[in-house]
């Protein structure tokens, strides 16, 4: 039986590649998504990448995770410093998540400096380019296995 890693990314991230390129750089969404699957193939995981703009969305995403599922790496996007809802779903299925940023939050505006989505993560990645997907598989990887 492999590992099941769901791979959720919030609003705006399809525009990565054209989006702020000095912050987030010039890869594409779907060469992110080609980053992560050559390090789950690599690692032998099984994942499944969900994105979307909508906050509702994404909470029905993690719910459907539920016994689905061993591991979500998320990076909440802008829900991060304002979405309860996607906290209380986390919490809710008792998935262990990796929370990640592809920029460092704390370096940025005021505001992004709060996470509502950390409580409920065993880890935040933040700041490590879209590297930091690649160091969440690893690190998720190892929980699971080691759990």
């Amino acid at each position: 039986m492999s590992i099941k890693i769901l791979v959720i990314n919030g609003p705006n991230l399809n525009l990565l590649g054209m989006r702020e390129p000095d912050i987030y750089g010039s890869t594409t969404y779907d060469g992110l998504l080609e980053l992560i699957s050559a390090e789950a193939d690599r690692l032998g995981i099984e994942v499944t990448f969900f994105q979307s703009n909508h906050e509702g969305d994404i909470v029905d995403s993690i719910q459907r995770a539920y016994r689905k599922i061993d591991g979500i790496i998320i990076n909440p996007a802008a829900y991060t410093h304002t979405s309860i809802a996607i906290l209380d779903a986390i919490k809710a299925v008792g998935i262990p998540t990796i929370e990640v940023h592809i920029s460092n939050p704390d370096l940025r505006e005021n505001f992004r400096k709060t996470s509502f989505i950390r409580p409920a993560c065993i880890a935040t990645i933040k700041g490590k380019g879209l590297q930091g997907y690649v160091e969440a598989l690893k690190s998720l990887y190892k929980y699971l296995t080691d759990n």
